[in-house]
């Protein structure tokens, strides 16, 4: 690996990123570092790729957590009907002795 291109990296992260309280989370630091790479190598722009990089790695995480939010109420919602079924059931069978 070109060491310019490390120290490059190192230097932009360092500076860039740890004044933001979402470098804190792994989504923002995976993102900042493909951003940087990325700005690197398309005009010598990696401060600008980090940056951007975090907010897009931060929205993709949050886009996911909503989803798992989701399927997570989803299946609790279709958990109590089942055990609202089996109740009826139960109750029915019950009814029938």
């Amino acid at each position: 690996m070109n060491t310019k291109l490390a120290a490059s990296l190192l230097v932009s992260l360092s500076l860039a990123l740890p004044a933001s309280a979402a470098f804190a989370k792994p989504s923002c630091a995976k993102g900042a570092v493909a951003g940087a790479v990325g700005g690197h190598f398309l005009g010598k722009h990696h401060v600008l790729g980090a940056a951007v990089g975090c907010a897009v790695g931060h929205h993709m995480n949050k886009k996911q957590q909503k989803e798992q939010a989701q399927a997570q109420a989803q299946a609790n919602a279709q958990a109590q009907a089942n055990a609202n079924a089996q109740a009826a059931r139960n109750q029915q069978a019950a009814g029938r002795r």
